[in-house]
């Protein structure tokens, strides 16, 4: 080896490899936080601002990791921290409009309400139909159906 491949070896060695050749994520660089998934239940509540009506509801979080995370979280990109949907400005409306409605009669789901219950309950009860679809159709299945979750207010919003 030539006296100039030592060299660089050595400085390698004392400078970091990355500084010679700008790979990120070794010694010295930048690195991300790695990225921590909640395993137990999350506690969904009622923003701050608003008297809630009902208790806050115990969301078994790994209960759902059949699905992908985008499904809840649909606008992560998939590399940076997911926030809650009430403080990342998606569903952060503490009041609904109009009823809960927007201009096109739809619901109003920057309404933090409107969208768990919309995003939540509507999941259960497409499992459901998909079940029901699946159990009338008479066919044989081997594998098991998918378990669906709460469609009624105390089912969820248990004291």
């Amino acid at each position: 080896m030539r006296k100039s491949g030592i060299a660089a070896c050595c400085l390698a060695i004392v400078l970091g490899y990355e500084s010679l050749v700008g790979v990120p994520g070794l010694k010295g660089a930048e690195t991300k936080e790695p990225m921590v998934v909640p395993m137990g239940n999350i506690l969904l509540e009622a923003p701050k601002s608003v008297e809630a009506k009902r208790p806050a509801v115990n969301f078994p979080h790994s209960v759902h990791f059949d699905f992908s995370c985008k499904k809840c979280h649909h606008t992560w990109k998939g590399s940076e921290k997911i926030v809650g949907c009430q403080t990342s400005g998606c569903h952060d409306q503490d009041q609904s409009s109009k009823q809960g409605k927007t201009a096109d009669a739809k619901p109003d789901l920057k309404y933090y309400k409107n969208a768990y219950h919309g995003q939540c309950i509507g999941c259960h009860k497409e499992i459901n139909r998909k079940n029901k679809k699946i159990a009338d159709s008479g066919q044989v299945i081997k594998a098991k159906m998918m378990k669906s979750g709460p469609t009624g207010c105390v089912e969820c919003h248990s004291k």
